[in-house]
Formats: structure tokens, sequence, C-alpha cells
């Protein structure tokens, strides 16, 4: 995927993502994923768009990780810690008393930040030095997973724009056959399962 291309879905995702988020009116209480809720999922997911502030502030010498999948392979541990359920909660309660209002500074901010990259900037991430190129997509994955995730906790249509989920979509493609679990993942698209539990 070109960087013009992953820009592109980067964007909608956040569009798509913000759209939701305005949505949520004085549901900020409610049960979001897990033992999250919505404010704590708004705020895990807004991280999409503030590590790429934060990693594009830190530059890296080398690009040790290549892929976004294998980004996903560096950092599985860490992404099963419990740490994560408590940044995702400090993350939404930094978004203070307007919160919605607050993702959208954020997303403004970030998005024009990507706007004057291109692609080749070498950022400094939790798994090691990346090319944004291949970083970007991480941050559309999250998007369109979380946005799914708080699409569904408000009972709203989960309609991905085209783009993005396509990029989501070739991602989990990509995870599920280097992890060996291309069989059940085709298994379950094509209806023939829906226990996921296996993935």
């Amino acid at each position: 995927m070109s960087w013009d291309d992953s820009r592109r879905s980067f964007t909608e995702a956040a569009g798509w993502f913000l759209s939701t988020v305005d949505r949520v009116g004085d549901r900020w209480t409610e049960p979001g994923l897990g033992e999250w809720d919505v404010r704590a999922l708004v705020g895990h997911t807004s991280r999409s768009f503030l590590t790429v502030e934060a990693y594009l502030a830190r530059p890296a010498a080398t690009a040790e990780i290549r892929s976004s999948a294998g980004y996903y392979a560096a950092t599985r541990a860490a992404a099963a810690s419990p740490a994560v359920a408590t940044r995702g909660r400090e993350a939404g309660a930094a978004l203070g008393g307007a919160p919605a209002a607050a993702v959208h500074d954020i997303a403004a901010r970030v998005l024009a930040l990507v706007g004057t990259c291109d692609g080749t900037e070498l950022v400094t991430t939790i798994a090691g030095g990346m090319r944004l190129v291949d970083y970007l997509p991480t941050r559309t994955f999250e998007l369109v997973v979380h946005g799914l995730d708080l699409a569904r906790a408000l009972g709203e249509p989960l309609d991905v724009p085209a783009a993005p989920a396509a990029e989501a979509l070739a991602l989990v493609a990509e995870l599920a056959v280097t992890g060996g679990q291309a069989g059940p993942l085709l298994l379950a698209a094509t209806g023939r399962t829906t226990d996921l539990s296996v993935l």
C-alpha cells in the first residue's frame, strides 16, 4: 500500500471513529469493552492518535520492525498486560469534562501532523524503530477495531468505511496466516463457525 493510500485510510478511520464518539451523548459510564466503560474505551482508542504524535517526536536510527504485522508479533505479550486496561482508564480520565471535544482536538492535531509527513520517517515505537508508513496501518487497525467495539456498545451501525476496512482486514489476514490461524479465520468468515475463540 502506498503512503497516500495508507494516510487516506487513517484519515477515513479517524473520521468514522469521531462520528461514533459524537453519538455517545451522556453514555460515558455505560459498559464499553471488558472492564472498560465507554470513556475508557474512547480514551484507549484516542491513543491511536497520541502514539503517532509521541513516536514522531522520538526519531529512530534504524527500522528494526519492518511491517505492520511484525509490530503486532513483537507486541503480543505487551498487549496482554493488565497495564493496557489501566492506561485506557487513565486516557479516558485525561479527556476531561468534554471528552468528545477533547478527542476531536487530538485527532485534528495528529491528522495535521501526519499530513506533513511522507511515510519515510523513522519512529521509535514500543516494539522498536519503524518507518511511519509501516506503523500508521496499525493505528488505522486500532481505530477500526475499537471503533467497532464502541459502535457495538452504543448499538450503532458497524459501518466502517471501505478503505480502512480493507486495510484492517488485510492485516488480520496476514496475522492469521503468519500465526497459523488462517483455517479458523476462513471458517468464521464464511459462516461455517461463529467460534472465534481459537483465533
